[in-house]
């Protein structure tokens, strides 16, 4: 019985995000009925913010919780999300602000190298004072520095969107399309960045960690411009197969190799 206890947590760990998720569906329907019913736009933030947030933040709890161990502490993941959003986003309009006086139109072949460049800063803020010995954990780091770009950038469409048709709908439109795209946009890009970034500092063999890090990098910056400058919707469709593919082989990675690593130790405490 005293077994039993830990394995029944862990399983309803397992599936919080179909929690978060189904919390957040709901949440949303109520306060977009309530505000249309009220005609009240006090409740559009909350709209904005429950819109942008709930899929992106289903995909974190997936990847933090799927597995028989935590990987990353709960402060260092929400940390990560609040500050890799604020600075990701900041970071990013700066430059491309700037990009675009200077280069007008052919700016836009930038974006997905600032982008990808601005979501990265925190990670590597958090890589250089935690000197992580578990590389398994950058997968989680990196969807949620990935998961907060994604809200906040996602909040500034539906508000552009809402000063632009003068109309609920045209955002709910937005905001629905964009959380269905979130795990293969931000959230897929900078998980498989960081990924690579964290296993550098534990790496036997430097060069080729880097290495790895340098091409995953340019993979983000290639998916993520192909999707900007593609009006094409079967490329899109194969931008999202690819992302979503490698978010999930990473993430199902980390939670089998945990597991088999605690399997591991039980064998070894017990003989």
């Amino acid at each position: 019985m005293i077994e039993q206890t830990p394995r029944r947590a862990r399983g309803l760990r397992r599936l919080s995000w179909i929690a978060v998720l189904a919390l957040g569906v709901v949440s949303y329907v109520v306060v977009l009925e309530v505000m249309v019913s009220t005609r009240n736009l006090n409740f559009f933030p909350s709209l904005l913010l429950i819109g942008a947030v709930t899929v992106p933040l289903t995909v974190l709890v997936f990847a933090e919780n799927g597995g028989r161990r935590i990987p990353a502490p709960g402060w260092t993941v929400a940390g990560t999300a609040i500050a890799g959003g604020i600075v990701g986003t900041v970071t990013a309009g700066v430059l491309e602000y700037r990009s675009e006086q200077q280069l007008g139109a052919a700016a836009m072949l930038l974006v997905g190298f600032i982008e990808e460049g601005a979501k990265l800063v925190v990670p590597l803020v958090v890589v250089l004072l935690a000197r992580p010995r578990d590389p398994r954990a950058g997968i989680v780091i990196g969807i949620a520095s990935g998961t907060g770009f994604a809200v906040l950038e996602t909040m500034g469409y539906g508000f552009q969107e809402l000063l632009r048709a003068q109309d609920v709908a045209a955002v709910h439109q937005e905001l629905l399309l964009r959380a269905l795209l979130s795990p293969a946009g931000h959230v897929a890009w900078t998980g498989f960045t960081v990924a690579a970034l964290w296993r550098v500092p534990t790496a036997a063999r430097r060069g080729r960690a880097l290495a790895a890090l340098l091409g995953a990098y340019l993979a983000a910056v290639v998916l993520h411009t192909v999707w900007d400058v593609s009006g094409s919707l079967p490329v899109h469709v194969v931008v999202v197969v690819v992302s979503v593919a490698v978010l999930l082989v990473l993430v199902h990675r980390a939670h089998v190799s945990r597991g088999a690593e605690d399997r591991r130790a039980a064998l070894a405490a017990g003989g």
